[in-house]
């Protein structure tokens, strides 16, 4: 069975990639460009997994994770915020909020792979 993963990024280009490098690895990739759109998708049908930036038009990254995180039919539904905000708040923030994992961008794609495949093993 395959594992779905939603990619939320504002960013098109981006997005693009993050889906054909999942896609590739055999994950069906499912995209969502603001807050709002990654809150439907998940009410629509609950991921796998979730990619989510933190600077997204609408609700921020943040507002979503803790969203997503207190509601009790998608609080297990790991989260990896891949994001360019590097302060220490920002990850403080994260943490509160709830999300598995904070990989600050550029970064390297073996590496939120590793993320991906460790998290979703725990399933």
């Amino acid at each position: 069975m395959q594992k779905k993963i939603l990619i939320v990024e504002d960013e098109e280009s981006l997005l693009k990639l993050e889906s054909i490098l999942l896609t590739t690895k055999g994950y069906l990739v499912q995209g969502a460009a603001t807050g709002l759109a990654a809150l439907e998708a998940v009410a629509k049908e609950v991921p796998d997994l979730i990619l989510l930036d933190v600077m997204l038009p609408e609700l921020d990254g943040f507002e979503v994770c803790e969203r997503i995180k207190k509601n009790p039919e998608t609080r297990h539904v790991p989260i990896i915020f891949l994001t360019a905000k590097k302060t220490p708040e920002d990850l403080a923030r994260s943490e509160e909020v709830g999300a598995d994992q904070y990989i600050t961008k550029p970064f390297k794609s073996a590496m939120v792979m590793a993320a991906i495949e460790r998290l979703l093993s725990r399933n």
